[in-house]
């Protein structure tokens, strides 16, 4: 149990540094941090991997929250990249 509420408190305590963080940004790096940051998301992606595939101890468990952290993750890869392209093709002159 107290394994648990140090897990929950965590979390809560994560979640209430990354609003502050996000909100002291300004708008002209929000687009650029925010792409990088979802391009950096990979790792969790090969996370996701090793615990989708990992035959281990929790059964079905592992192998479903890892198919759900591998879509969501790719998710957010790919919108990383769609963004940062979309951010470069501003730059680019017309001609």
């Amino acid at each position: 149990m107290d394994m648990l509420v140090m897990q929950i408190s965590l979390f809560v305590l994560a979640v209430i540094l990354g609003v502050e963080l996000i909100t002291k940004v300004p708008a002209t790096l929000h687009t650029p941090l925010m792409s990088g940051s979802n391009a950096i998301s990979g790792i969790t992606l090969v996370g996701a991997l090793l615990a989708a595939g990992s035959g281990e101890v929790g059964g079905i468990w592992t192998s479903v929250l890892g198919m759900v952290a591998v879509t969501l993750a790719t998710i957010n890869v790919v919108g990383g990249f769609l963004v940062t392209n979309r951010m470069l093709r501003m730059f680019r002159k017309r001609g």
